[in-house]
């Protein structure tokens, strides 16, 4: 059984994938709005779009319980996705992971991209990037991901990185769609 490295960053492209630390998350919750501290931690600039429409505050807290509950799976959590176009680091989206069982078997992604930079493929290209990342970790035999079937756009990104429908999802309304890894 193979444990995960942890890793700062994650690189592509065009996107530098920084990892989220429990002190970022704190930075966060006590930004109230005023996201400058959340900035210097991960040294970006924060976009005025942010946080993401379908941000739910809750989920801070969930991922602090996950890396007290789970340190060997802290470079599966969070990342912010920064595009560098010459140097410039901005906050424009997120993504994750967390295991859905014990052991972590399943994997749950998920992730988003403020609505000024849809549409450019950063979502397509951090999931991939977040996919590779996890398939190393050789617990994992399978992804998952939630949607709605409106969103069109998000089931573009989950079938371009390689996963097919696998049926209802786990809340009301909502479809899975997995990656087998492994048998």
């Amino acid at each position: 059984m193979s444990s995960p490295l942890i890793i700062k960053e994650i690189r592509t492209l065009r996107l530098a994938l920084v990892a989220i630390t429990p002190d970022t998350i704190l930075a966060e919750q006590a930004a109230d709005g005023d996201f400058h501290l959340l900035g210097a931690a991960i040294g970006c600039t924060i976009h005025p779009e942010w946080p993401p429409i379908h941000w739910e505050p809750h989920v801070l807290t969930f991922m602090l319980n996950q890396f007290a509950a789970h340190p060997d799976q802290a470079s599966w959590h969070r990342y912010v996705a920064l595009p560098e176009p010459n140097g410039a680091r901005t906050l424009i989206g997120c993504l994750g992971a967390f295991a859905k069982d014990d052991p972590p078997a399943t994997c749950e992604i998920g992730y988003s991209i403020l609505p000024s930079f849809e549409g450019r493929g950063y979502a397509t290209e951090g999931t991939r990037a977040l996919i590779d990342h996890l398939r190393a970790d050789t617990r994992i035999t399978s992804i998952i991901a939630h949607t709605f079937p409106s969103l069109t756009g998000s089931i573009r990104v989950m079938e371009k990185c390689g996963l097919v429908f696998d049926g209802d999802g786990a809340e009301p309304g909502t479809i899975r769609y997995r990656l087998r890894l492994r048998p």
